[in-house]
């Protein structure tokens, strides 16, 4: 079995030797395109296609959303007839099964193209090297891997649905160089730069909900937008089991953005009523907590999940695995504080040994803030 499963492998993948710079750069150019959809594919990926036929680039796509077509039938499309015996790059292996639309595969076959060039390999079990195996038998060249760890970061939130069976949590906070959220009083208005609330902007458009508890509500009022004019703004998420939240809060205003408010049964008929009156949906789970969320945020069809909540919250969701990824962004302030609430709650370790240890560790500067990323270690 170990023998045939390596020479699986072999068939599938091509030495990096052979990726050349051009390679790399159509297969970069496949995930600029792929990202024109950022945040609006779910719960599919984001994949750019690009045709090149004598060096030159003689068609383009990318999928747009959930049951819109494929990135390589757009392509197609404005390649024309001129496709026959051109190279097609695709990011993320073409699709060999009928869901809501036809096996891209078969689209590849049927225009005549003589090579396909894959970012990666389809953690999908409904592709996973069927789609490459297809177009080998039909005599067509394919090559696999190249730029394969950017294709697979553009798509970390559909592979981590697709392999757990539940969305991408990742846990964003703010904090100064002693580690605190906000003052004693509750005031967090403004932690970080400029610069960094930009990049959290721009990460709210890439996830298809962001989460807070009702505390934050409360403190913050915040709006939880991308701020930025005719792009995706994720769905807010409200988690409150008592519904005592304000009237005046900036998430009940959905003309920008949708709003939901999750939270137990029997809790607050009133202001139920009142938040259904300005067409934020509730929806009662039980119990209410962050696996339970995430279990529902899946069943809609989502894959990444931003958890930008207050310390408690965020103790829970990490407990109980609904958070994988962790962006840290520290300011250079101090504030000091012994009350003073801090970005993670009581997780129950004792000894530094139980620390959870982060792993594939970045550290960007963003202006004069520090920006920490990286993974929790996956148990499950």
């Amino acid at each position: 079995m170990g023998k045939d499963n390596d020479e699986k492998q072999q068939l599938i993948n091509k030495s990096l030797n052979d990726f050349d710079n051009f390679d790399r750069k159509m297969m970069q150019r496949c995930l600029e395109l792929a990202r024109h959809a950022l945040g609006c594919t779910s719960p599919n990926p984001m994949v750019g296609a690009v045709i090149v036929k004598n060096g030159e680039i003689i068609g383009e796509g990318f999928h747009p959303k959930a049951g819109e077509p494929h990135a390589e039938v757009f392509a197609l499309r404005d390649a024309g007839e001129n496709a026959r015996g051109a190279t097609v790059y695709v990011n993320l292996e073409p699709c060999n099964h009928y869901g809501r639309t036809p096996p891209c595969s078969e689209a590849l076959i049927a225009a005549g193209v003589s090579k396909v060039v894959v970012g990666m390999v389809d953690p999908n079990p409904l592709v996973a090297a069927g789609g490459i195996a297809r177009l080998r038998s039909a005599g067509i060249e394919v090559v696999v891997g190249v730029e394969e760890e950017a294709c697979q970061k553009l798509n970390e939130g559909f592979i981590h649905r697709i392999r757990y069976k539940k969305p991408l949590g990742i846990l964003k906070y703010a904090m100064t160089l002693d580690g605190k959220i906000a003052t004693s009083k509750g005031h967090s208005n403004w932690i970080t730069n400029t610069a960094a609330r930009k990049r959290v902007h721009k990460l709210r458009v890439g996830c298809d909900a962001v989460i807070v508890g009702g505390n934050t509500v409360r403190q913050d009022n915040p709006y939880l937008t991308s701020h930025q004019a005719q792009v995706h703004n994720p769905l807010r998420v409200v988690m409150s089991r008592n519904l005592n939240l304000p009237s005046s809060a900036n998430l009940w205003d959905i003309r920008e953005a949708p709003t939901l408010v999750l939270t137990e049964v029997g809790a607050n008929s009133e202001f139920k009523e009142f938040l259904q009156n300005k067409g934020v949906e509730v929806v009662e789970l039980t119990p209410l907590t962050p696996s339970v969320a995430m279990a529902f945020l899946y069943e809609r069809g989502f894959c990444s999940v931003l958890w930008e909540c207050g310390g408690i919250l965020a103790a829970n969701a990490i407990t109980q695995g609904a958070v994988q990824k962790v962006l840290a962004f520290i300011a250079p302030k101090i504030i000091g504080g012994s009350d003073a609430p801090t970005p993670v709650g009581e997780l129950g370790f004792a000894a530094m040994t139980e620390a959870l240890q982060l792993e594939r560790v970045t550290v960007k500067l963003v202006d004069s803030d520090l920006l920490i990323e990286g993974y929790l270690p996956q148990l499950t």
